[in-house]
């Protein structure tokens, strides 16, 4: 267990090493979920956006049953003294328990609806499976503690394999969406089982009975970061349901397709990256070395400012073509929604980092009041635009959530810690500025390829300098 934190070299060599696992097995799982999310997109629009209505509201229903839980399970495990088996217990009924009751309100809410039979079969696999992922994770998150990052890697990548590659041959069989909607609860199965036989096979985990005060200690400890991710997953998935109601499943599935493209990315980085390898240490430095806590996330700001700058100009100037070559000729209004959505990138890198830094701060409070402030800013601009121009609305309604609720937490970390250099920002700024200038004297006189390339050369070289210099 790597309790002891390291500095300089080693230090920035284990969090890579770390991230590489992770990063080598969501690799994995992500080219199956492309392919079967492609071969479905393309096979029929209406039942892609069926699933991806069902998968958003799964993600509710998941974030509900984990209840915040994993965020203080993290301290829990790693407190001096502790008993993990015992923590690893009270966690995983509290989840399950939920996850019960959490059930019910799926059950309810699909119900209200008032969505056709079919659909609703489809909602309940796909939910059972989303919401599945919650004691999985728990598993998951004590091999984050161990530093064992490598081997829940491969067990999430044999998982995607089952899982996606059961879907990928259903579909290619004509199997109907019913069947081949088990996929989910295929690969949630599998990650359960192998990584309660990893943790539960270590001596130190041994499964312990909580009692029920401990229990209820343990509920209240996780109510704020429960109120949080479930705050923070529904104005993600609200806009879902509106364009639901006002376009149909075909607008739910344009919307669906550029959003899985760029939002991929942004969860790419925090959960792997964020929650998954600097999260742990975040929480472990600040007991011992603020200032430590500071360097770590001002290095972290700028590396992500930088991927940042990238992602967006890709994301935005080639959308015409990734569209089309991904999903096909039928998804025309994704190509100029993905346009819209890309400032959410840069929102997403920050606002992750700066509400990861505010936890482990202890400020989960005061992040919680920012999340709610974004819910209900978005639920009223969801109401009052989506229902005259769903697709517009909807992305605007990201994009200016997602804007509102990273200013807040960015500004308070910058206030308390400096979270993003003033230097690099301009120096940044400066070399997009000059890579615009280059794309726009290129573009008429150069292959469009190259124009892009010469566009991308001043922040790109201003990455390697960066590195240089950490070196």
């Amino acid at each position: 267990m790597e309790n002891q934190p390291v500095s300089g070299e080693s230090s920035s060599h284990r969090i890579l090493k770390k991230f590489a696992y992770l990063l080598s097995a969501r690799w994995v799982r992500e080219a199956f979920q492309a392919v079967f999310l492609i071969y479905l997109a393309r096979h029929s629009a209406t039942t892609y956006g069926e699933f991806m209505l069902a998968l958003g509201l799964g993600q509710i229903l998941l974030l509900t049953a984990q209840f915040g839980l994993n965020l203080p399970l993290v301290s829990m495990l790693s407190q001096k003294g502790g008993d993990p088996g015992e923590a690893l217990s009270q966690v995983s009924l509290l989840k399950a328990g939920l996850l019960a009751l959490a059930w019910l309100g799926v059950m309810a809410f699909v119900h209200w609806q008032g969505y056709p039979l079919p659909l609703r079969r489809v909602m309940w696999v796909l939910c059972a499976g989303v919401g599945l992922e919650s004691l999985s994770s728990t598993f998951f998150v004590a091999c984050q503690v161990e530093g064992r990052q490598d081997l829940e890697g491969k067990i999430k990548a044999v998982a995607a394999a089952l899982g996606f590659g059961y879907g990928l041959i259903t579909l290619i069989l004509g199997a109907a969406p019913l069947v081949v909607a088990f996929f989910k609860l295929i690969e949630t199965l599998a990650n359960l089982a192998g990584g309660s036989a990893l943790i539960l096979s270590r001596r130190r985990f041994r499964p312990k009975w909580p009692s029920l005060s401990r229990l209820r200690g343990t509920l209240q400890h996780g109510l704020v970061f429960a109120l949080m991710e479930v705050t923070a997953i529904t104005y993600n998935k609200a806009n879902l349901f509106f364009l639901q109601k006002y376009a149909g499943a075909d607008g739910v599935a344009q919307y669906s397709t550029t959003w899985s493209v760029v939002d991929g990315f942004a969860s790419l980085v925090s959960n792997l990256l964020l929650q998954s390898v600097l999260f742990p240490l975040f929480v472990q430095l600040w007991e011992v070395d603020h200032r430590q806590v500071s360097r770590l996330a001002r290095n972290t700001a700028r590396w992500l400012l930088a991927a940042a700058a990238v992602l967006m100009f890709v994301l935005f100037i080639e959308s015409d073509r990734l569209i089309g070559l991904i999903y096909g000729p039928q998804y025309k209004d994704a190509v100029w929604l993905q346009k819209y959505l890309v400032p959410t990138v840069a929102c997403a890198f920050l606002h992750n980092l700066a509400a990861f830094l505010m936890m482990s701060m202890r400020r989960e409070r005061l992040l919680l009041v920012f999340y709610l402030g974004g819910l209900a800013f978005n639920l009223l601009w969801c109401a009052f635009a989506i229902p005259a121009a769903p697709l517009t609305g909807a992305a605007l309604a990201m994009v200016f959530t997602k804007g509102l609720v990273a200013l807040m937490t960015i500004s308070y970390c910058q206030r308390s810690l400096g979270l993003i250099p003033l230097r690099s920002l301009g120096q940044l700024a400066a070399a997009a500025l000059t890579g615009a200038c280059l794309y726009f004297l290129g573009i008429n006189h150069l292959p469009r390829e190259a124009a892009e390339a010469l566009a991308l050369t001043p922040t790109l070289g201003l990455t390697w300098h960066w590195w240089r210099q950490g070196k």
